[in-house]
């Protein structure tokens, strides 16, 4: 297998048994070793443990021969905090699985405006344009984090969907799943108030990406109070404010591109909607 790294910089509650798989993958992937580059920019080969792949319910189910097949055409990919593994527009060459890390996946609507789609996390398929029939990518993906990357040609993509049932089925559960998310946003951002969205947003990712602390449960990668914003449909400001009133109340506390969520439960009242609401939770418009 192959080693290869992105540098190029970006222009600007199933919790629990996430968190214990996450912890497990990081242990591994950490006692993992990788090249560095060389002087001259390039990187030398590596082989990737196939048990850091055996890991990941996409792959479990393959025998050892199949997974050797499967990683012969791809490449590891290592990427910097706020490097990009691919641009809107692009041509889609290769899809992708995460190993470690985290991503952001932003788009720009023809209005200009930069909107936060969703967040990869380890163990998710993405860039997977092949498989809605899309010859370019439609929308940018940025390392939230140092992350890994597995990438495959995307003409194996046909090959790896015939070899292996499980992966076909996934890969389907996971168009479904984001044309599905897709839907929950255009709801969400039709129906409901801004603090509604700006909770349930939070809850998303404490639930996808929490771990645990003596301070609650943290957002575990790297996330801006401007990032919350372009994912809610709101502005900075509006989400300063609700995030400096949910602190004052103890719901919440924030540091530099830090959330960490204090009490759940005032929470996930202010996500279900006004009638759960308290009479003193924060009511700012757009």
């Amino acid at each position: 297998m192959k080693f290869d790294t992105f540098i190029v910089p970006f222009r600007e509650l199933s919790f629990f048994a996430a968190a214990q798989s996450t912890d497990r993958n990081r242990r591994m992937l950490e006692s993992a070793h990788y090249p560095s580059l060389n002087a001259a920019g390039t990187a030398m080969s590596a082989q990737i443990s196939r048990s850091l792949i055996k890991n990941l319910e996409l792959f479990r189910a393959l025998s050892d021969d199949n997974l050797d097949a499967a990683l012969e055409q791809a490449q590891t990919l290592r990427v910097e905090e706020g490097g990009v593994v691919f641009q809107q527009g692009e041509e889609a060459t290769r899809f992708f699985v995460l190993l470690h890390g985290h991503l952001k996946v932003v788009q720009i609507t023809p209005e200009g405006e930069q909107v936060v789609v969703r967040y990869v996390n380890p163990g998710d398929v993405f860039g997977i344009a092949h498989a809605m029939r899309r010859s370019h990518y439609p929308a940018t993906t940025v390392a939230a984090q140092e992350s890994l990357v597995l990438a495959w040609p995307d003409a194996e993509w046909d090959k790896l969907i015939r070899s292996n049932p499980q992966f076909a089925s996934f890969a389907l559960q996971t168009v479904g799943q984001r044309l599905q998310d897709a839907h929950s946003r255009i709801r969400e951002l039709s129906t409901e108030e801004v603090e509604q969205r700006v909770a349930r947003a939070i809850l998303r990712l404490v639930d996808e990406s929490g771990e645990q602390t003596p301070e609650g449960i943290e957002i575990e990668f790297p996330i801006t109070r401007q990032d919350i914003a372009e994912l809610t449909g709101t502005t900075l400001h509006t989400v300063s404010r609700l995030l400096s009133a949910w602190k004052d109340r103890g719901l919440v506390s924030t540091g530099r591109k830090r959330v960490i969520v204090r009490s759940m439960d005032e929470l996930i009242r202010l996500a279900e909607g006004p009638q759960h609401t308290p009479r003193h939770a924060v009511r700012p418009q757009d």
